[in-house]
Formats: structure tokens, C-alpha cells, sequence
């Protein structure tokens, strides 16, 4: 695992770093092509540039954040912000459903909307793939 990804885990609560693991684990698994780094200072999974998936520690949970997961047409995301993300959010390890996370991650790579340009094209996106 990526080691700047090891050191944002090893700032939280050993359950918090069971969901980190978790998370990362998974998404690494299945999207192998995806590059990964922080990112405005949580970790971010990219594929051609741009962002795909990634999870950061807020308050009292750990929200993972799929950046056109609003297309996905699935449950268990909810909006979030005045783009196309959605979101889940959690705060035990057993609440992560490893085959709806994999239906997730399969669905991000299918379905993507441009944020790598969202700035060039003031706001505007657009879809890809």
C-alpha cells in the first residue's frame, strides 16, 4: 500500500483505520489501473487524471465519496454537494458491504463525469466513457 496513504490511516482510532484498510483494500482490488495519491489531504483514486473514488475521516465517521456516483442509479449512495458525487458514510468496519462496494467501484470506471476539466470549463461537466 501506498505509504502516504499508510501515514493518513495511522492518524485515527485503531476502528477508524479498520475502515481505512478496508476501503482501500477494495478499491484497490478493483480498480488495479487506478493511480493513487492524497489529495487534498485524503486519499484519491484516479484513472486518466481524473478523480474517481476516495474516502476522508470527518467528524465522527469515515466518508467515502464517489465523484459521479449520482449516475450510478444504485442504493445505498446519497448526494452530496451541487455536482454529481454521492457518498456513504460509516463508522463500524462491518457496515462495508464488500460486493455492493465492488458494484460501486465497477460502476465508477463505466460511468465518469469530467471533473479533471470541471475548472477549464467553469463548472460545467461533462460525461465521459
Amino acid at each position: 500500500m501506498n505509504e502516504e496513504i499508510m501515514r493518513y490511516h495511522s492518524l485515527f482510532s485503531i476502528k477508524d483505520q479498520q475502515i481505512c484498510q478496508l476501503l482501500a483494500e477494495g478499491i484497490n482490488a478493483n480498480l488495479p489501473d487506478s493511480q493513487c495519491n492524497i489529495w487534498h489531504g485524503s486519499p484519491v483514486w484516479f484513472i486518466d487524471d481524473n478523480p474517481i473514488v476516495g474516502y476522508t475521516k470527518l467528524k465522527d465517521c469515515i466518508q467515502l465519496l464517489f465523484w459521479s456516483g449520482q449516475s450510478f442509479d444504485v442504493e445505498g449512495l446519497g448526494p452530496v454537494g451541487k455536482y454529481k458525487a454521492a457518498e456513504v458514510r460509516y463508522v463500524e468496519s462491518d457496515e462495508i458491504n464488500s460486493v455492493q462496494l465492488s458494484q460501486w467501484l465497477r460502476l465508477s470506471v463505466s460511468i465518469q463525469w469530467d471533473y479533471r476539466n470541471i475548472v477549464k470549463r467553469r463548472g460545467e461537466l461533462l460525461r465521459l466513457k
